[in-house]
């Protein structure tokens, strides 16, 4: 009988070891050396692929934001503010009432089909709606000149990046709003243009927010 008590108590010890040993090394020691890793070598990314402006944190370039006026009364859809880079329709599965910076949080796709008539109209609307505000005097969109980008969402619904064609179809509206040359906000677009990764992953692309950042720079030299 005692030789059973202290077998079960050499049994319990030796757990009860084992259990400290693996979660000082796998809640402690291990999180610290992979975070302590990812702060050495991938400092941005770790802490979030942040974007700061004026010394201050604006947002990632990871999740794209809306530039939309404040909502007139009896409004439900914001207007959008025209002086800046807009970027792509964000439709994804829902939003938040929490987080105003990111009101659109849950990541994913409209799931409405090809052939959906909801979906259609917001493509025919957002169209409509792309080629009355890029056309300013001197200049006018047509139809063919909209390119996917702008008038659909991502899969995530929180894409930052707009195709080169969307960023210049806009740079006449961003001149004539700022009181810049096109030729000043072409420039702007340009450097502001990232080829595919590695050469052949993915497709070029115009990250909105650190144009934008960019651009407000731009005007305050004015």
């Amino acid at each position: 009988m005692n030789n059973s008590i202290t077998n079960t108590a050499r049994l319990l010890g030796a757990g009860l070891r084992a259990l400290l040993v693996l979660t000082l090394v796998t809640g402690v020691i291990y999180p610290l050396v992979v975070t302590g890793v990812a702060q050495a070598l991938f400092h941005d990314k770790a802490n979030g692929s942040e974007i700061k402006s004026d010394g201050k944190v604006v947002g990632s370039s990871l999740i794209g934001q809306s530039y939309n006026l404040p909502l007139k009364k009896g409004q439900q859809t914001p207007d959008a503010a025209l002086q800046w880079f807009q970027g792509r329709p964000a439709n994804g599965l829902g939003s938040n009432s929490i987080n105003t910076q990111y009101k659109l949080i849950l990541s994913g796709a409209t799931n409405l089909s090809a052939d959906s008539k909801v979906l259609i109209q917001q493509v025919k609307d957002a169209k409509a709606a792309v080629i009355n505000d890029n056309s300013v005097p001197g200049y006018t969109v047509k139809p063919s000149d909209v390119p996917a980008d702008a008038v659909t969402s991502s899969g995530s619904g929180l894409d930052p990046d707009i195709s080169p064609a969307y960023a210049d179809l806009q740079v006449h509206r961003i001149a004539e709003k700022n009181g810049l040359s096109v030729a000043q906000v072409q420039k702007l677009v340009d450097e502001h243009t990232d080829g595919r990764t590695l050469g052949f992953i993915g497709e070029p692309r115009v990250n909105v927010l650190e144009l934008n950042i960019a651009l407000k720079d731009l005007v305050a030299k004015k």
